[in-house]
């Protein structure tokens, strides 16, 4: 055949298998079949058992920290009672929804703990006429501040860590599954280059 000897061609990927094929025996299953087969349920048992612990691991470092924040928040953190300089801006939809949810900035004038006079902006509802009052949190320097976080708010910013912590091993293992199965394919065409330099020989004739 001219150009010497053609080059192995291994069989397509993308053809239709039973998904536990690799444990079933058959004449043409291979070594690295059986290894990709027992790397893959490796991979999953233990990101199976890992997940559990990392959620509780990463979800309890975080309830302490938050927890731990929540308690200087509300040791540092003064509610004070602060009056509108001027009229909140009114909503062109009175009485939806919307306006429920809506909150427009507005300037304010409060009193801090060490009883000095201030101003700064709070979300105020719509409509809200100057001279009523809004309740605001200021800080240890004076200045308006979120309140303290809630029991609601550390139990769900520790959810969202725990369940990173969940996307984080499960991504690990099939990265890891992932590097497995691209070491056995390359072994595999390896192999098939090999078989086929043994075999080509008594199926073509090189010119």
């Amino acid at each position: 055949m001219p150009g010497g000897i053609p080059r192995a061609q291994p069989p397509p990927d993308d053809l239709p298998r039973h998904p536990l094929w690799r444990f079933r025996r058959n004449p043409l299953r291979r070594g690295t079949d059986v290894a990709q087969a027992w790397i893959g349920l490796g991979l999953l048992l233990a990101v199976l058992v890992a997940m559990p612990g990392a959620m509780f691991l990463i979800g309890d470092t975080a309830y302490r920290h938050y927890a731990h924040t929540a308690r200087h928040q509300a040791a540092t953190r003064h509610q004070s009672t602060a009056v509108l300089l001027y009229d909140s801006p009114r909503h062109p939809e009175p009485g939806s929804d919307e306006e429920k949810r809506t909150r427009y900035r507005v300037e304010v004038r409060f009193t801090d703990r060490l009883g000095h006079s201030r101003t700064g902006c709070v979300d105020a509802h719509p409509g809200l006429p100057a001279g009523s009052t809004v309740t605001v949190w200021t800080g240890p320097e004076g200045g308006i501040t979120d309140p303290p976080m809630t029991a609601a708010e550390i139990r769900s910013r520790c959810m969202g860590w725990a369940i990173i912590a969940a996307l984080a091993v499960a991504l690990a293992g099939a990265a890891a599954y992932g590097i497995a199965e691209r070491t056995l394919h390359r072994r595999n065409l390896a192999a098939w280059d090999t078989a086929w330099a043994r075999t080509a020989p008594r199926w073509t004739t090189p010119t």
